[in-house]
């Protein structure tokens, strides 16, 4: 008999990440004993998204999950990138006996093959229990399920800068243009999740400065603390 799966999920703190984790917790053979996430420690962000760290740190809580945070110089190359999240992989399976990591990618293909071959040699296996979803129902069925998220960046080259900051609900989705992808797979925009059925209470938060840099338009979120 097989061992059941011990899974770390790669943590963008987006929809689909988070969707992820849903979907992991309901149908794998095993658990999911952590999340994954690069950082900026001296930005005090998230490498992926510029998201502050007291949120990404919030949802893991509401998660109920351990949150291993990969430090990132800045700037990273590619190699530097690769080494730190190796090592980042290999701490994870010596502290959580981790078997497989977990990604929420959709359908781009040369993403996926890139996180394959950044496996080959650690012994890990990859799951992507996402994959070839179609996007608009999976966005669809997050919504009804009472996820809730708000655009955090986006490439102003696909989507107007109007969006970020945004609630990504009914209403936003109508407005996307045709050519974005409801769920943003092709880097049109990333989100960060404040509630869902993965998370055992919401995130507070409110919208902050948006700012340009790097061709790319973040809205920074706050959040907010109990009274």
């Amino acid at each position: 008999m097989a061992s059941a799966k011990r899974i770390l999920l790669s943590w963008s703190g987006g929809k689909d990440a988070a969707w992820a984790l849903h979907e992991l917790r309901a149908t794998a053979d095993g658990a999911v004993v952590g999340l994954l996430t690069t950082v900026v420690p001296e930005l005090g962000r998230s490498a992926m998204h510029g998201i502050r760290l007291d949120l990404i740190r919030a949802q893991a809580n509401a998660a109920g999950l351990p949150l291993l945070e990969v430090p990132l110089p800045w700037p990273c190359s590619n190699a530097e990138y690769e080494a730190a999240f190796l090592a980042g992989l290999a701490g994870a399976r010596e502290a959580w006996g981790i078997t497989h990591v977990a990604f929420g990618d959709l359908f781009l293909a040369d993403i996926r093959t890139y996180r394959e071959r950044l496996l080959t040699e650690t012994g890990l296996g990859a799951l992507f229990p996402l994959w070839h979803r179609p996007t608009g129902a999976l966005l669809d069925t997050m919504l009804a399920a009472g996820v809730k998220a708000r655009i955090v960046c986006l490439d102003p080259a696909q989507l107007d800068r109007g969006f970020a900051g945004r609630e990504l609900d009914a209403e936003s989705v109508a407005q996307l243009p045709p050519v974005v992808d409801p769920c943003g797979e092709r880097g049109e925009f990333h989100t960060f999740v404040t509630a869902g059925p993965m998370f055992a209470a919401s995130i507070s938060v409110f919208p902050g400065q948006v700012v340009e840099r790097e061709g790319f338009v973040y809205a920074d979120l706050v959040q907010t603390q109990p009274a």
